[in-house]
Formats: structure tokens, sequence, C-alpha cells
């Protein structure tokens, strides 16, 4: 089977990770400090910080810039259910706008008129690898003075005109095992903005700015040195994973694009391709079994929007949908969606497969 994710870890991850257990410092130290700098390097931004997993990252960078309840937050849609469920978790409202849809991010055409007294913040997703219209989303910030917090969890080194996503607002990370790069679970914030990041390592530590010195209400979300060496080989390999992302990439649309809608890269735009998305138009799920019976796993992301999830239909009040109430775009996006393999393990033998058998179900 080809799956549809594989996190590749070597000898030296193995290797690393030993020799923190060997050293008997397992909370977070040494290691997770060097990895935040060095990702802050990466990601062309002041600061970074390392929690305890994407979502952490999220929930924080909301705390960070004290967003709660009776505030509202622009957002998409069309995302793992998570980029949602932090709003949720710390008071605020989402507030769901439709979706471009050749990027399937956010679309900033209809983000202004969602914009309320209530609005604090844009909360924009880099889904699958492309970045969001980030421009035309901090222009908006500016002018309307929010917080533009980006969802990167699925983005590392994805960029804009050279410029890194992550540091066009407070950048939120994850480093699950199926992203581009892993630590297994764990999470980064990124920002330029020393207030920002100082309100976040205050939170991530129980509030303590020293041992047993709370400043305010905090949290565990930290990140364990044994994460953290495995984020540090990985870092160091990121360039050829994302390369080697691009290049396969490249290889399935110029045998696809003829037969199917393949992903969109604006121009200047950096995709790094987390998920390599097509569109089928009909029979989404007759093909991915297809897919599967001929030894291709397949992904669908996202089946439901997040408005139509069980747990969104049940609290409608939890949540606002802009302009007339529907949000077509995604709606119909979340019935087309069909990821194929695309990480950096595929040989060229995975490649001519997964190519030769979309192109029998086209016939």
């Amino acid at each position: 089977m080809i799956s549809i994710a594989s996190p590749l870890l070597s000898a030296e991850e193995k290797q690393a990770v030993l020799e923190v257990l060997a050293s008997g410092q397992l909370a977070q130290g040494s290691r997770v400090a060097t990895f935040e700098q060095r990702f802050a390097d990466v990601c062309q931004v002041r600061e970074a910080v390392a929690v305890s997993s994407g979502t952490a990252a999220l929930y924080l960078a909301l705390l960070a810039h004290d967003i709660g309840p009776g505030d509202e937050v622009i957002t998409t849609p069309f995302s793992f259910a998570a980029t949602a469920n932090a709003i949720l978790m710390v008071g605020a409202t989402p507030v769901f706008v439709d979706i471009e849809a050749d990027t399937f991010n956010l679309d900033p055409c209809l983000v202004e008129a969602a914009i309320t007294p209530r609005t604090k913040a844009i909360l924009p997703v880099h889904l699958y690898g492309h970045p969001a219209a980030m421009g035309r989303f901090a222009s908006l910030a500016a002018a309307y003075h929010l917080a533009l917090i980006e969802d990167a969890c699925q983005a590392h080194a994805a960029s804009i005109d050279g410029r890194m996503v992550g540091s066009f607002g407070t950048g939120c990370f994850s480093f699950y095992a199926t992203k581009n790069i892993t630590t297994g679970e764990g999470g980064m914030i990124t920002t330029s903005d020393p207030t920002i990041a100082e309100r976040v390592r205050l939170l991530r530590n129980h509030g303590q700015q020293e041992r047993y010195r709370h400043l305010t209400q905090g949290y565990n979300f930290r990140m364990t040195e044994m994460q953290a060496a495995l984020g540090l080989v990985q870092l160091e390999k990121l360039d050829r994973f994302t390369a080697q992302r691009i290049t396969n990439a490249a290889y399935l649309t110029a045998a696809l694009h003829e037969v199917v809608q393949t992903p969109v890269v604006q121009p200047g735009y950096r995709h790094v391709y987390h998920q390599y998305t097509i569109r089928v138009a009909e029979k989404r799920d007759e093909w991915a079994a297809k897919l599967r019976q001929h030894g291709i796993g397949t992904g669908i992301h996202y089946p439901l929007p997040i408005h139509s999830q069980p747990f969104y239909r049940e609290h409608r009040e939890a949540f606002r949908l802009a302009g007339n109430g529907h949000l077509p775009v995604a709606e119909t996006a979340a019935r087309q969606v069909l990821s194929l393999p695309v990480h950096p393990a595929l040989t060229e033998e995975d490649l001519a497969k997964i190519t030769y058998e979309v192109l029998r179900l086209c016939a």
C-alpha cells in the first residue's frame, strides 16, 4: 500500500532521543531553546515558543492577544476542527467566511464585509501548504486594528515572495506525526513581538516567570526535550523534504492536469504540499475506494466543513456564518476534494503507479 503519509525517521532521530534519555534532562531545557531559535530563524522572526501541540499553539496565541468572551474571530470553515475549536476554547465566537475555489483558503474578498465591532482577529489557514493571501489580510488587520493569527500547521517553509508564513502575524505550527516535519506531537508559535512571546511563555508554563512565582493563570503546554531533539534533526532535513514534495507534486501535476483539477499555485507563492489535493466532481468516494483496492492510500481533507460538523450543528449559537448564512464554495469543496500521496518517501515507481491508476479512473 502506498500510504497517504509517511513520517521519515532515521537513525539520526533515534540517536538524538537516546542522548536525551541518557542525559536525564527530559523536560523543557536546552534542546527546546535551541529548537525555538532555529525555527525562528527559518521563519524569519525574532521569537519562537515551543508548545505541546498545534492546537495548544492556536489556543495560546489567541490568549496572548487577549481574545476571549464577547470577541469574534474571522476564520475559514474548511480546515481541521482545531482551528475553530481553539476559538471556542478561549470563549470567543468563530465567524466562518467562505473560501477561494482554487486555493481552498479563506477568501480575502469576503472578509471585510464580515468585520463587526466585536471582531478581534483574523485567523486564516495556509491549507494543504499553500499560503493564504497574507498581504491582503495584513492590510485588513491594520486598517481595522485586528490581531492577525496564522494557522500554519500545514505550511512549514511555505512563503510569499520569499517571506515565510508565520512572519506576517502570530504564526502557529504543528509537528504532529503526519506533518512536513514531526516531533510526534508538538507545536510552535512564531512572532517578532516580544510582548506576545513573553505572554505565551508565561501561559505555557503555569504562568511562571520564575520557579514558583506565578504571575498569571497558566497551563502545562510545554514541549519535552525528546520532542525538541526530534525536531532539531527534522529541521535540518526540512529543505530536502520540501524540495522532494514539490518535485513529487510537479510529477503528479504534469501527468494529471489535463484530466482533473490539480492544485493551483499563485504567482510568487511557495506551496509546500502538505497535501496534494485534486477535485473529483463526481464519484469522489468511489475513486478513493478504487484507488485503495489498487494499493494507493488517499485522504479526504475535509469531508465536512467545520460548521457542518455534528458538534457545530448542535451548538449553532456558538458560531456565526458570514454573508447569507451559506458557504457554497466550502460545501462544494468538501464533496469533491481528494488528496493523493505526495510525501518525500515516495519512489518514482510509486508516483508512476499513482498517476497510472488515476488516469485509468478518468478513462
